[in-house]
């Protein structure tokens, strides 16, 4: 594998950074440096500059509004967009039900929604993990049964992020109760304006809202609002993983994250001197850049081992990046934590505040604890080490 980009990948670098430089306001930019929320408004906004520029789903197949590029294009652009930092399009329906429907769904769902989830026309979110069934989601246990001309689901799930905003949800049900658990899991696209449907907010431990709790009773959803077959979900949610996994990986973010780190080391002072020249963090901040190096490097072998695998096949080697890439978020975060000390224990920005403590230290403890997060969700630390050891290494 040649680990050197060539000059029209360099170009194609710098064309994607002058996009950023020209579209991603100061304030969206400002908001994700610090680490603070950016509005549902501001994201859908960016994200139909994107669509408009006909990047907005840029891995999606050329005649669903993909771009045609190369696997290292699309790292490329995922890397930049992450290390400016600018928001990344919404995963739910760019990375997860839209491959989905285009790979396993009928021709009528590809017409209809494809074109809406390009230009966030629906806001999606996903209903997977309940209360029984988290890491082990093969035991989920809402139901969806066949009445008429409808499915009628009954049932609850949880951690479901963003499930406030949204408009739709693809979800797992159980359709067939006497089938071994992971053969009689279905795969359906609910509305959620549809009767029947609760959210009910989850306060994390930073403080924030992003979780939520979907509550389904009686809710009618259509019978062709089936992705694919009947009791093939399980299917459809080990691809739908895997590409998530490779995502979680956020090497751009840790990127830029270590540069965050670097710059305020320099700012912040500890016993009369820049944390920076403290040996001590300085060999731990080293320590995190060269697993950082060595993460990238596997995100490249899996980048070019792309294209050679069968359609809807996902790649093993997706949950190294997982596991690999929320140890080193999580890493960052501890390296912000002792960088700010003291400085790290308010929550609520100082709006008369100044400099540092104002800009940036103020969210530092609620990033810490939102990215404990990391090795659970998407499949925790445990089930990638049993994937890696089965599937990638064959024990």
């Amino acid at each position: 594998m040649d680990l050197v980009f060539t000059k029209e990948e360099q170009a194609f670098r710098r064309e994607v950074r002058q996009f950023l430089r020209d579209n991603v306001t100061l304030e969206i930019r400002r908001k994700m440096i610090e680490g603070r929320d950016v509005s549902k408004d501001e994201m859908v906004t960016w994200w139909r500059i994107l669509n408009k520029k006909g990047w907005g789903v840029s891995h999606w197949p050329r005649e669903y509004g993909g771009t045609n590029w190369t696997s290292v294009q699309h790292y490329i652009f995922k890397e930049e967009l992450q290390m400016y930092p600018a928001p990344v399009p919404l995963a739910f329906g760019v990375s997860m039900v839209g491959p989905i429907i285009y790979t396993f769904g009928n021709e009528a769902q590809k017409q209809y929604y494809l074109p809406r989830i390009a230009n966030v026309d629906d806001w999606w979110c996903q209903g997977f993990s309940e209360s029984g069934a988290g890491s082990d989601l093969a035991s989920l246990k809402t139901k969806a049964e066949r009445r008429d001309d409808k499915w009628i689901i009954n049932g609850h799930k949880t951690w479901t992020t963003l499930a406030q905003y949204a408009d739709m949800i693809f979800c797992l049900c159980r359709t067939d109760p006497a089938a071994k658990k992971q053969a009689g899991i279905s795969f359906m696209l609910v509305d959620m304006k549809s009767k029947g449907i609760t959210v009910r907010p989850i306060q994390t431990i930073d403080g924030g809202y992003e979780i939520n709790e979907v509550f389904f009773d009686d809710v009618e959803v259509p019978m062709e609002n089936l992705v694919g077959e009947e009791n093939r979900g399980w299917h459809y949610a080990k691809f739908l993983l895997a590409n998530e996994r490779t995502g979680i990986a956020r090497i751009g973010v840790s990127k830029e994250r270590i540069r965050r780190i670097r710059e305020l080391a320099s700012r912040v002072e500890s016993c009369g001197q820049p944390v920076i020249k403290d040996r001590s963090f300085r060999e731990k901040l080293v320590a995190c850049e060269i697993e950082l190096k060595a993460l990238e490097l596997t995100q490249l072998r899996v980048v070019a081992d792309e294209g050679k695998r069968g359609k809807g096949q996902p790649n093993p080697a997706s949950s190294v990046l997982k596991l690999k890439g929320s140890e080193i978020q999580q890493t960052t975060t501890e390296l912000l934590m002792e960088l700010i000390g003291p400085f790290a224990a308010p929550f609520d920005e100082d709006p008369h505040g100044s400099g540092l403590t104002a800009n940036w230290a103020a969210q530092i403890a609620p990033i810490y604890f939102n990215n404990r997060k990391l090795s659970i969700y998407g499949g925790s630390s445990e089930i990638q080490r049993n994937i890696i050891a089965k599937v990638v290494l064959g024990l």
